[in-house]
């Protein structure tokens, strides 16, 4: 809300004392000085307004006293504000026609036994014009609602859930359609903070392909994002103030480029204007995992396991600082290492403290699920192992997340 200033105004009257002493009419001579100053002052102005006309329309006297021109441009600040709108309008067409609007819906039984239809909506963007669809895992996740894809031609579409990324906040669903446009993925690495980005999604559930515009916030956030009887943690997430509602999960953070740069996943609950979007770098393996085996395929050494942190060990009197505890956890059926995993045909222990992979250290900013994103199932690692009072060094073969 705007502030309020309280001014004050005058009228401009004066009111006359009783005591003051009126003013003497001045003298005749003193009118005809005033008025003789009255009338130099405008010739003298009219004089050099001319003077200013001439030298302005001679140009080789302007040369010869060395005078130059004072280019004032009054358009810039003008121009660039309408190569800034031209630009935001350009990419918004571009991008637009490939962003959808996903329905879910499922039937809900009551205490009572009464059956209601709960409904719920998110966004996501086309990848193949044969019909593949990118958006969040949260947007997809429950198997037992049926989902209906909405393409901004005013068509629906029943979705299909093709793949969903066991460590990201990604899915891909699938509709039968073909000759769809598609958008065109940037690279989000090259992103600055400041630069303008836009997001394009289902607000709300309900205002479809809304488009708002802010600029990149800060890069490479860590967030905990909380859900129906779920948390997860996300990793290197651009931070925008363009402004992200309910329904934009899933939907596309674009650049003036009409680049998809990101993929609009969450937002801080309690505060204004700070929102998250995934790297599209991040999910680009996951695409083309999906374009070629049909699934989201991630690598796993098949361990259950805590990031160690600093209060961590400090509580539990551990002997570092840092690292992924091999750890059963509180479903005591569940074992700390699977049972013919790769960690398990490799040696690896329960209360093994996985030190780094690949000489690369697991911390709290670098935990093991994000390194192991750059991994691929049947690639061989060697992990540093903390067993006791003892380091060693174990080599695995990963295998394939189911």
């Amino acid at each position: 809300m705007p502030k309020v200033t309280n001014i004050s105004y005058s009228d401009g009257n004066e009111e006359m004392s009783a005591n003051k002493p009126a003013k003497k009419p001045a003298s005749r001579g003193a009118v005809f000085m005033a008025v003789f100053l009255i009338l130099a002052f405008i010739m003298g102005t009219l004089g050099g307004f001319g003077g200013l006309l001439f030298l302005s329309s001679n140009q080789n006297l302007k040369e010869r006293l060395g005078l130059k021109d004072i280019n004032i441009n009054t358009n810039k600040t003008e121009k660039l504000v309408l190569e800034e709108s031209s630009a935001v309008i350009d990419a918004s067409k571009k991008v637009s026609p490939a962003v959808v609007s996903i329905l879910s819906k499922k039937d809900i039984e009551d205490f009572f036994g009464r059956v209601y239809q709960q409904e719920s909506g998110g966004t996501g963007f086309i990848i193949t014009n044969d019909g593949l669809i990118l958006t969040n895992k949260h947007v997809v996740s429950d198997a037992n609602a049926e989902y209906t894809v909405f393409t901004a031609d005013g068509k629906n579409y029943q979705g299909k859930v093709l793949a969903q990324d066991p460590y990201n906040d990604l899915a891909v669903i699938k509709i039968d359609a073909t000759g769809l446009p598609v958008v065109e993925l940037g690279d989000s690495d090259n992103l600055e903070v400041g630069q303008w980005v836009m997001a394009i999604g289902n607000a709300l559930g309900e205002f479809q392909n809304s488009v708002t515009l802010g600029v990149v916030s800060a890069k490479d956030r860590k967030i905990t994002t909380s859900g129906i009887g779920s948390s997860e943690q996300l990793f290197d997430l651009i931070q925008t103030d363009a402004a992200i509602n309910s329904g934009n999960s899933g939907g596309p953070l674009v650049n003036l480029k009409g680049q998809v740069v990101g993929i609009n996943t969450a937002v801080a609950s309690n505060a204004e204007s700070i929102g998250f979007a995934i790297p599209i770098n991040s999910a680009k393996k996951a695409i083309e995992s999906v374009k070629k085996t049909g699934k989201i395929t991630r690598p796993m050494i098949g361990v259950r396991y805590v990031n160690i942190t600093k209060e961590l060990a400090k509580a539990n009197g551990l002997s570092v600082d840092h690292g992924a505890l091999v750890y059963k956890g509180k479903n005591q059926n569940e074992p700390a290492v699977v049972a013919g995993g790769p960690a398990d045909k490799a040696g690896v222990k329960e209360e093994d403290i996985i030190l780094s992979v690949n000489n690369e250290e697991i911390n709290e900013n670098n935990p093991l699920n994000k390194i192991l994103l750059d991994f691929n199932p049947g690639d061989e690692i060697e992990l540093n192992i903390q067993r006791g009072e003892d380091q060693k060094k174990i080599k695995l073969t990963l295998g394939e997340m189911n």
